[in-house]
């Protein structure tokens, strides 16, 4: 017992002097722990979580653990370090059933409500426990957590907090506040007009509640008194709130149809952010428009970009009226248009459509043919109050169009609303236009539809002698005959503007039948026409002659190459010549001599130079002037080396001299000719004559050495060379086009280099092209072009250089129209070879030689209009691409005087688009407006001409315009990729710069 208690004794010792240690360690660390406590309720956060960070790590207890652990983190929310709602959210899981967790969340909510982070509030509010809060704790709860969704836009969970502490004595009022805005919000103008009236005595709240009551008011339909409330209010109100009331004080009077009184206020309003939306504009376009104030509403109504409603509809047509007020006629059609697509309101939509009608009747129209637009209509609107009057503006758009290609075609799919005599009158112009594009085949066909319906006499007539016209262009001239001789009895004929052509067509006509007398006829005839243009007029007394000259009546030929000269003309040179060569034929050697001396001097650069001088040399050896001919032959030969009278010339001296005994000579000229133009019939008869030499000197021997070194000849194969090329070219003179290509054929094969192989290339060439093998007609074109000039290298030359030219192969045909342009004879196929160069350098593009040889063309005074068309057109798109503007706008400029066609609309569209690089963009439109009225068939330039339209209206500060033309652009050509493209870039380069006052526009960008 008495060690039990001994021990007992001992233990409890122990035991008090370790209790009384650890009470001092404790009593320490609690020190340290009140202390940061204390540090923590004096807000100095930082230190007191450096201190129970401190006391954590020394003490071994789980409950300071815990409040330490606590602490830490709610100093770290406090101090806004990072991590710090992850301290927490350690915390409470770590100390589940810590009585501190629900403080943390709520310390945290407070915290970042406080300083206005109520997204971060909402997500911590999210996780209090609010069973053991106090009555107090609860309200301000209840109002924080509900404000904090109200600060988010959350209403409905807001809403249900708020709700919970509107009687509340602290929080009841703002509650209430806040309720009534979300009333307002929500459209519940009755419930947030009573919270509202609730706090109005509040200072606090009613300086905002004027806005809010006077807006209620406007969307209630009270505009009187939102006016009223608006009005009392404006003097007093914020800047912002100053903006919001003239918006609803402007729209309330709007809605009373008050306009006048609307602007001013509507005006006033600033936008939201700084920005306007449609139905702003609208509201003010409007107010002005009912003032009649139509310029002022054109600039607010234009400002509507992007609309797709009814209000944006109702704009636009609104818009296209004021502008017809103002005389815009192409801004109404666009706003008419845009108006009409649109489907909110059926009436606009029908009085859009006959408006876009009938101002694409008036104006013209690029986005589609009129007549489609007046026949959609009536389509549409079968029962339309205005169906006479469209149906008359569809009769007559047909023609006013100058779209034929789509009026025939909506001609013939819908017989409706036309009558036989538009159907003529279209089918007419659709063939003037194909035969302006020398598609003459085609248009054949469509002056034979005209002629169906021959119910204007004087468009049968016009049609009759426009198809002859045609057949003559194709070298049908029978048939052409028949179309003239038809037209001069026809009923309308006389009265006719084509009437006094007729001869001079007939006269041509026979000329190319070669029935000269006939020609002469009514070549002499059309000579006495009165007011006679003295192109026509000249070229009249050149045909007269030549008719009197083929028909051996040379001085009657000789007074009209008479008439032709004094004229002083183009063809004077030709002209001249004829008259003395005519002298030769009725004995006149001395004045044909004369008059070729005269021509020589005073036509230094007429193609008929070599003619004059191989004439003059001819004459001289006929008088017996052999000298002065062979002077005159040595003068060709001297300056007209590359003329196909060279050989002639030659050969001639050649035969002089052997006529004259003089053999050595004559030898020589046949050798030269033989040498330098083997193959020629020139070559030939020169080999020919030369063995009659040769024979006749007994040097049988030295003219076989000679011949056997020519490859045209070979003297034991003579015989069956002719006679194999006899059998194909009598093939060829039988008009047996197989036979002869066969028979021309087997001569090459059997004698490549036989004596007639020249002449065999050239006609199966020629058969072949004719035949329409044109590719195999090549290899023989270039067989003639690889010797020196001959009498079929200028055809060969046109022919090989056409070629090439339908093939694309520029590369090709240039160096073919190059030697044909220094070796051609007759000035068309030299006019023919520089236009075509001027082409083919553009085509490849080099700028520098198309202008070069523009230049060429357009120095030439025999050419016609079309050329001199082409030769400007290709000049300005040459300037152009090398930027040469100045010259570009000049040579457009000179084109527009003379083009027709494509090439009018192209000078045309050029027009406008250097007036508007000199911002001239009113004058710019006005030519795009005549582009669209007179060349709609043109849509390539159409399109393009929209496009600059579209630059130029927004030049001119009308977005609307310029947004709309581009839109439609976009839509209806995207046949032409590249237009659409140019349109998309601007389109999105506007729309860019306007979205930044103008709130409703949609940009890729947003």
């Amino acid at each position: 017992m008495n060690k039990y208690i001994t021990s007992m004794l001992f233990v409890i010792g122990l035991y008090a002097s370790l209790s009384a240690q650890q009470s001092a360690i404790y009593t320490n660390e609690l020190v340290l722990y009140n202390q940061a406590l204390e540090l923590y309720n004096n807000n100095q956060f930082l230190a007191a979580q450096n201190l129970f960070d401190k006391v954590r790590d020394q003490v071994d207890d789980e409950k300071i653990d815990a409040d330490c652990t606590y602490y830490i983190a709610n100093c770290a929310v406090w101090l806004n370090q990072k991590g710090a709602d992850q301290l927490l959210e350690d915390f409470v899981e770590k100390y589940p059933t810590s009585i501190k967790r629900n403080s943390a969340y709520l310390d945290a909510a407070t915290y970042y409500f406080d300083n206005g982070k109520y997204a971060y509030a909402r997500k911590w509010y999210d996780k209090v426990d609010t069973s053991n809060l106090s009555r107090k704790e609860q309200e301000k709860f209840n109002f924080n957590y509900g404000y904090a969704y109200f600060k988010i836009q959350r209403f409905n969970e807001a809403k249900k907090y708020l709700k919970k502490v509107q009687d509340s004595q602290e929080y009841g009022a703002k509650a209430k506040y806040y309720l009534g805005f979300i009333a307002y919000e929500g459209d519940n103008y009755q419930e947030a007009d009573k919270l509202f009236d609730e706090v109005k005595d509040l200072d606090e709240y009613n300086k905002n509640l004027s806005y809010f009551q006077s807006d209620m008011n406007f969307k209630s339909g009270n505009f009187e008194e939102a006016i009223q409330e608006g009005l009392s209010q404006l003097p007093k109100s914020k800047p912002s709130e100053k903006s919001e009331l003239n918006k609803i004080i402007g729209e309330s009077y709007f809605n009373l149809q008050e306009y006048e009184k609307a602007i001013s206020y509507l005006k006033a309003y600033r936008g939201r952010k700084g920005k306007w939306n449609n139905t702003d504009y609208y509201y003010l376009g409007y107010a002005y428009y009912k003032n009649e104030d139509y310029e002022n509403a054109i600039s607010e109504f234009n400002k509507i970009v992007d609309g797709r409603n009814a209000t944006a509809q109702n704009a636009y047509y609104h818009l296209a009226e004021s502008y017809l007020n103002t005389g815009q006629k192409q801004q109404a059609l666009n706003a008419f248009k845009n108006a009409s697509e649109m489907n909110f309101d059926a009436k606009i939509n029908e009085d859009a459509l006959y408006n876009y009608g009938k101002l694409s009747y008036d104006v013209g129209n690029s986005y589609e043919s009129t007549p489609g637009v007046l026949l959609r209509f009536l389509d549409e609107y079968p029962n339309t109050e205005y169906k006479e009057e469209i149906k008359e503006l569809l009769i007559s758009s047909y023609i006013t169009s100058k779209n034929y290609r789509e009026a025939m075609d909506l001609l013939e799919e819908s017989r409706n609303f036309a009558d036989k005599g538009v159907y003529q009158k279209v089918a007419f112009y659709r063939a003037i236009e194909l035969y302006n594009e020398n598609n003459l085949n085609e248009a054949i066909e469509f002056f034979d539809k005209s002629l169906k319906y021959r119910v204007d006499p004087i468009f049968t007539s016009r049609a009759i002698y426009w198809q002859a016209e045609a057949h003559y262009l194709l070298n049908d001239f029978d048939q052409a005959l028949i179309g003239f001789k038809d037209f001069q009895g026809s009923a309308g004929a006389s009265t006719s503007t084509e009437y006094k052509q007729l001869s001079y067509n007939l006269g041509y006509t026979y000329f190319k039948l070669k029935q000269y007398t006939q020609a002469a006829k009514y070549f002499e005839a059309f000579s006495k026409e009165a007011d006679l243009d003295e192109a026509r007029e000249i070229d009249t007394y050149l045909r007269l002659g030549d008719s009197h000259f083929i028909s051996s009546k040379y001085w009657p030929a000789m007074e009209a190459y008479n008439k032709a000269i004094k004229k002083n003309g183009p063809d004077a040179d030709y002209a001249h010549y004829q008259k003395a060569i005519s002298y030769g034929f009725v004995n006149k050697n001395d004045q044909k001599i004369r008059d070729l001396e005269m021509f020589l001097k005073k036509y230094t650069r007429s193609t008929y130079r070599d003619d004059a001088m191989f004439a003059l040399g001819d004459v001289y050896i006929s008088e017996n002037k052999i000298d002065r001919g062979i002077e005159a032959y040595d003068r060709l030969i001297r300056d007209m080396s590359r003329s196909s009278y060279v050989p002639k010339a030659l050969l001639k001296q050649g035969l002089v001299f052997y006529n004259g005994d003089q053999s050595n000579r004559a030898l020589s000229k046949f050798k030269r000719v033989a040498a330098d133009y083997p193959g020629t019939d020139e070559a030939i008869q020169a080999v020919n004559t030369a063995r009659l030499i040769y024979v006749d000197l007994g040097r049988t021997d030295e003219y076989a050495s000679w011949v056997k070194g020519l490859s045209f000849v070979d003297v034991s194969d003579a015989d069956l060379d002719n006679t194999s090329f006899e059998a194909a070219e009598k093939q060829f003179l039988d008009n047996n086009e197989t036979g002869a290509i066969n028979g021309f054929e087997k001569y090459l094969n059997e004698f490549p280099n036989g004596l007639h192989a020249l002449k065999s290339h050239f006609q199966l060439a020629q058969l072949y092209f004719k035949r329409g093998d044109k590719d195999q007609s090549i290899p023989h074109y270039e067989f003639v072009l690889q010797s020196d000039r001959n009498e079929f290298t200028e055809q060969a030359l046109a022919r090989l250089s056409q070629i090439h030219l339908e093939n694309r192969s520029y590369e090709k045909a240039i160096p073919i129209l190059q030697r044909l342009e220094i070796d051609a004879d007759y000035p068309q196929n030299i006019i023919f070879a520089q236009s075509n160069l001027m082409k083919s350098h553009y085509q490849l593009l080099n700028y520098q030689e198309t202008i070069t040889y523009a230049d060429k063309v357009l120095a030439n005074p025999k050419i016609q209009n079309d050329v001199k068309s082409d030769a400007k057109i290709f000049t300005a798109r040459a300037a152009l691409q090398t930027n040469n503007l100045i010259r570009a706008k000049e040579a457009y400029a000179e084109v527009q005087k003379i083009a027709t066609g494509e090439l009018a609309a192209e000078a045309l569209y050029y027009d406008a688009y250097f007036k508007n690089l000199d911002n001239n963009f009113k004058e710019s439109n006005i030519t795009i407006q005549k582009l669209a009225k007179d060349y709609p068939g043109y849509r390539l330039y159409g399109s393009k001409g929209l496009v600059l339209m579209a630059k130029n209206f927004y030049g001119l500060k009308d977005a609307y315009q310029a947004t709309y033309i581009l839109e439609s652009v976009i839509k209806n050509f995207a046949d032409y990729p590249d237009v659409v493209d140019e349109a998309t870039v601007e389109l999105r380069k506007i729309k860019a710069e306007e979205a930044k006052t103008n709130s409703s526009i949609q940009t890729t960008e947003q």
